[in-house]
């Protein structure tokens, strides 16, 4: 690989709270014969999960924080721009919730001007459409700062959520009325609307797939055309709630892509979002 391989989607491992304990218990689930404690003091430790991706073989990770009080629970914007903080490795991602800001296109441009190189909505949890008039003024906001903007799309397992947010199609409105705005569709409408999101990254130049959460060896089964669009296309791991980073790297390497479209998904795309070096710092384990 020469780009860098970044992973565009990472939780970070300490909540404020856990609304409700089936995240928790996801989470535990998916790390299951681990000692727990253990797990938890060691991840909460920034210069450990820099590690930990580092010997992944990650160059960077978009940390995201999260404000869904109703459904998975809260884990602050400070939280995660500290926990970012002089780490090269680290990307941080706020959270705004529509239902809980009043003025969302502020919000933004003040955690922005604070270090975020970006924001997350959470719809299904949050409980709005994402073309809801009130995420407009947000919109506009990261349309002029030139920040991304990640929207979870798809399906969720955890108790409270509302699918019929989820659907991506509700994302062409946005993509047409803010023609410089980059948007990724979290999870690229798993489950229900794969084709809606494929669609959607091939007709608009400004929308992304990010494929956070699904099994990577079987992305060409749900995009059978991922080539084409290979250019719109982000890694993700959807950390913790995967147990094996580098095995999901080394699954989409094995996928009959070309090399080009390989080092856009893993890493190119997104090193070019985010203005990253075009190149990998240092070692390569691929």
């Amino acid at each position: 690989m020469k780009t860098p391989v970044v992973d565009f989607h990472i939780h970070p491992i300490v909540y404020d709270q856990f609304y409700v304990e089936t995240a928790l218990d996801w989470i535990k689930e998916m790390h299951d014969g681990k000692d727990w404690e253990r797990f938890y003091r060691d991840f909460s430790d920034p210069d450990y999960l820099s590690g930990y991706l580092r010997e992944n073989g990650i160059d960077y990770g978009v940390v995201m924080a999260e404000i869904s009080p109703m459904v998975t629970g809260v884990c602050t914007n400070e939280y995660v721009l500290q926990f970012c903080r002089d780490q090269e490795r680290l990307i941080p991602f706020a959270s705004i919730n529509p239902s809980l800001t009043v003025n969302t296109g502020r919000e933004l441009k003040r955690l922005v001007e604070e270090g975020f190189r970006g924001v997350k909505l959470y719809p299904t949890y949050q409980h709005c459409y994402p073309n809801d008039r009130k995420l407009y003024p947000l919109y506009g906001q990261a349309e002029q700062l030139r920040v991304p903007v990640m929207i979870h799309t798809g399906t969720s397992i955890f108790k409270g959520a509302k699918l019929k947010y989820g659907d991506p199609l509700y994302l062409d409105e946005v993509a047409v009325d803010f023609p410089d705005l980059d948007i990724i569709l979290v999870h690229s409408g798993r489950g229900f609307w794969y084709d809606r999101a494929f669609v959607l990254a091939r007709i608009h130049e400004n929308v992304y797939m990010e494929v956070a959460g699904l099994p990577p060896q079987k992305l060409l089964d749900y995009f059978p055309e991922l080539e084409r669009i290979a250019d719109k296309v982000l890694f993700g791991t959807d950390w913790p709630g995967i147990i094996d980073p580098e095995g999901n790297i080394r699954a989409i390497c094995n996928l009959p892509l070309s090399e080009q479209a390989i080092e856009k998904i893993l890493g190119g795309n997104a090193a070019r979002l985010l203005g990253l070096p075009g190149k990998r710092p240092g070692r390569t384990k691929m």
